[in-house]
């Protein structure tokens, strides 16, 4: 009897497993994402997670996107055949501090309270990694934090911690390494160095067959830019493609990059412009041409723009190659199926547009972000995702893709659903910003503003200035500002309603002032070599 028992139960257990595999086959086959499915995970465990978080990358340095025909990145170009380029990723704000809490969080700026580079970290506030971690993870980070002013020391959610004070340095840094500082020579190039360690650490925690989340947050390229030294004089020579909105807020012989570009008159430049509308560009705009964050002026003229642009060029490329590393070692210890990889910056970067360098305001090359992403299994290779994307959706989509509750405080909204095909959600997506006046930086004003897939609305409260509109499908470079426009005035209240109603529905009515001890932010440009 107890034989017979044994084989009825082997039977139905037979017939129940083929039931689930015929359930499964069916769910496969009929499912609208099934090319989706064709890419298993090599094991069965929770998927790992690598970020990599680079500093003042703009969204269109990147060797497949072409803006630069010289520039070659093939790690990056590797994730995008591999991955999905998110086309259409910013931040909610172009600032470092700020936008990497708001990374870290979940949350705009306006709720975590880190509103600017000197505003200390508020007590309580959670980062994602935390939730990582009392998940069974193991997590670590290596590289810049920048939050909190300029401490070093580890951080919850951590089990190894790697990071410098404040911005760090390019050579011979000084790093807190679990608690304990120790200083590098040599000429130790900080993006070798932490890529090198965080290798180290992925060796470690492979051997112990436990799911991972690195965090690789580099110091590149922030200015002043220092490449590596195999990479110094790699882009020398190379023409630079100016952007075309770079003239619009010339004065009258004004002089941007030494003696290889001198503007003609002012009169002649209006001749030149025909059709743009220069006369509703923000005063503010033309006033900071001639600035620390302006082109005839940049950094207390201390560099010139073709210099400047060459040494960004050749920075990147220590990043490029650091991705790479990654990359291979996935791959070398069988682990790329079973790890999804995101690369993306802390916020963009103006290279001339519209007069300006750095980044705070509004425009597209300060608030978009170079954002690629591997999730083998999940997103079509080499497919592109259109959606508006934000650095405050990153923290739910991780814990999502983690099967980890997304606590009800994080105002981002997870795009898994996105990455797996769904349609529908994009329509809807809007991005919002928010910039608040600096004391060390008063060029900049307070900038709040949406940005809808067509249209992007720009708003400066308490300046005697004008706001901003622009149709971003026929004028991406935003040479032509519809704010005075009388046809554009229904968007233009529309969009005004929804910034008002974001502000309000996410407590972001009271401009966050804070008691600090403010210092020049940037200590100047001092040359590379």
């Amino acid at each position: 009897m107890k034989i017979l028992k044994q084989l009825a139960n082997q039977h139905i257990s037979i017939i129940w497993g083929k039931t689930v595999l015929l359930i499964v086959f069916f769910a496969i086959c009929c499912s609208p994402n099934a090319y989706n499915q064709k890419v298993k995970y090599s094991d069965p465990k929770p998927p790992n997670i690598i970020i990599i978080l680079t500093d003042d990358h703009r969204y269109d340095f990147m060797g497949f996107v072409g803006a630069v025909p010289w520039l070659r990145t093939p790690a990056l170009d590797r994730i995008r055949n591999e991955g999905v380029w998110i086309k259409n990723a910013s931040v909610s704000t172009a600032l470092c501090s700020p936008s990497r809490a708001t990374l870290l969080s979940g949350q705009y700026a306006h709720t975590h309270n880190v509103v600017d580079n000197f505003s200390p970290l508020p007590k309580g506030l959670n980062f994602f990694p935390s939730y990582f971690q009392s998940s069974g993870y193991q997590t670590a980070f290596f590289g810049k934090w920048h939050m909190g002013n300029t401490d070093d020391m580890p951080q919850k959610g951590f089990h190894f911690w790697e990071s410098f004070q404040g911005q760090g340095v390019y050579y011979n840094p000084t790093l807190n390494i679990n608690g304990v500082r120790k200083a590098f020579v040599d000429s130790t190039y900080i993006t070798d160095l932490l890529t090198k360690h965080a290798l180290e650490w992925l060796s470690e925690v492979h051997k112990q067959g436990k799911p991972f989340l690195l965090y690789l947050s580099h110091k590149g390229v922030h200015d002043e830019f220092m490449p590596a030294k195999r990479h110094r004089g790699i882009y020398a020579g190379n023409k630079i493609n100016y952007p075309s909105t770079i003239n619009l807020t010339a004065q009258s012989n004004s002089k941007i990059f030494g003696d290889t570009f001198l503007l003609q008159p002012s009169s002649s430049i209006a001749q030149k412009l025909q059709g743009y509308n220069v006369a509703d560009i923000p005063q503010w705009v033309k006033k900071q041409r001639n600035s620390w964050h302006g082109v005839d002026y940049m950094y207390d003229g201390r560099v010139s723009f073709d210099e400047f642009y060459i040494r960004y060029a050749e920075t990147l490329q220590s990043i490029d190659e650091s991705t790479g590393q990654l990359l291979d070692f996935l791959k070398e210890n069988e682990l790329e199926n079973n790890t999804v990889v995101l690369y993306l910056g802390d916020n963009g970067f103006m290279m001339g547009e519209l007069g300006l360098i750095d980044k705070r305001n509004m425009y597209e090359a300060s608030m978009r972000i170079p954002f690629l992403m591997k999730y083998p299994g999940v997103v079509q290779p080499g497919s592109n995702l259109n959606a508006l994307i934000q650095n405050v959706d990153i923290a739910p989509t991780l814990l999502n893709i983690a099967s980890i509750p997304i606590p009800s405080k994080m105002q981002g909204t997870t795009f898994l659903p996105l990455l797996k095909g769904d349609t529908l959600e994009k329509k809807v997506r809007r991005a919002y910003y928010e910039y608040y006046w600096e004391f060390s930086y008063p060029q900049t004003p307070t900038t709040f503003g949406i940005r809808e897939q067509q249209y992007k609305f720009i708003f400066y409260p308490g300046i005697w200035d004008i706001n901003e509109l622009y149709d971003l499908e026929k004028d991406p470079e935003e040479k032509n500002n519809l704010y005075r426009n009388p046809v554009f005035q229904p968007i233009i209240q529309r969009m005004r309603n929804e910034l008002w109603n974001w502000l309000e529905q996410t407590g972001g009515m009271q401009i966050p002032l804070k008691k600090i001890n403010e210092k020049r932010g940037d200590a100047g440009y001092k040359g590379l070599y």
